[in-house]
């Protein structure tokens, strides 16, 4: 059995006291020695927790309990997975306006039908038809980086990229490229599908009818879906020390480059561009000698905590 265990949640529901919330989460992780980050809104909970197993369930099962926070967290969505090592170093639980950056004042999941609210959920046997689907325009609401590591490959290729930086682009992404009268049908997907939550409803905000996207995101569709049967190619970027993920929910052997924050893969690692820390084929040569003395020297300190 793995050292840790993982779990990947999200939960959109009118939360009156961010704060309080804040506090009796910070203090139910840290008893229960877990490591992670949620972060709590108005609008509702996120975030990845780990630690021993065991703990790990019991912590859920209190948020799921229907005393805790009024009951609002009985149906959070909770994706599992594990890890050989910890992995987060720290323990946080924040306040935040948004419990995903769309930065559009106004689009909020929490509504229930009429526009602003999100799109239908499909599971992966609707998926994998809608992938084969000419009259769909496939979306991937992840980032550039995300995407490159790998995205769902459909009758005419691999799903849209909007090639953004954060989650904040999408709305100019959508201005730009989706236009309602021609992409009468739009099915997209993310990591664990909180960012399809607002996207989803952005789109119906913006007066597309047929919006669509995938339950339990990426994370469930690899938990779920057999290798051999599988219509995602690549690993799925995740926001801890694993880097990423592929079937079944299995780490790969990514690691980050800390000085641009894209993934590098053993074979990139090998190059004589890498540099632990301070450079990556990717990075390598866009960054001042200042940066790089400053890369070199936070690399050192690293290694001399973790040595």
């Amino acid at each position: 059995m793995a050292a840790y265990g993982v779990a990947a949640m999200y939960r959109f529901v009118h939360l009156p006291d961010p704060e309080g919330a804040r506090e009796l989460l910070l203090g139910q992780i840290q008893r229960a020695g877990l490591c992670g980050t949620l972060l709590v809104a108005e609008e509702g909970l996120n975030g990845t927790i780990a630690g021993p197993p065991a703990a790990l369930r019991g912590f859920v099962d209190w948020l799921r309990g229907g005393g805790t926070l009024g009951g609002r967290f009985a149906e959070v969505d909770v994706k599992w997975s594990t890890a050989e090592d910890r992995p987060f170093r720290k323990t946080r639980v924040r306040v935040k306006r948004e419990i995903v950056t769309l930065g559009v004042a106004g689009v909020s999941p929490v509504a229930k039908e009429g526009p602003g609210s999100a799109g239908r959920y499909v599971d992966p046997a609707e998926w994998d038809a809608l992938l084969d689907d000419p009259g769909v325009t496939v979306v991937d609401t992840r980032n550039d980086y995300e995407v490159e590591l790998g995205t769902f490959i459909g009758a005419s290729g691999a799903a849209i990229n909007p090639q953004t930086e954060s989650f904040r682009g999408f709305p100019a992404f959508v201005r730009e490229k989706l236009d309602p009268g021609r992409h009468r049908k739009v099915a997209m997907f993310c990591t664990g599908g909180i960012r399809c939550e607002k996207s989803t409803a952005y789109l119906k905000a913006q007066g597309f009818e047929d919006v669509v996207h995938l339950k339990g995101g990426i994370l469930r569709y690899l938990e779920e879906v057999p290798a051999e049967r599988s219509r995602f190619r690549g690993a799925c970027f995740v926001f801890d020390r694993r880097v990423a993920v592929t079937h079944g929910l299995a780490e790969t052997e990514h690691e980050l480059c800390f000085a641009c924050g894209w993934p590098t893969t053993a074979a990139q690692r090998s190059e004589p561009t890498y540099r632990v820390g301070v450079s990556c084929p990717r990075c390598v040569g866009k960054h001042t000698a200042e940066q790089e003395a400053r890369f070199g020297m936070r690399q050192a300190q690293t290694q001399r905590r973790e040595g």
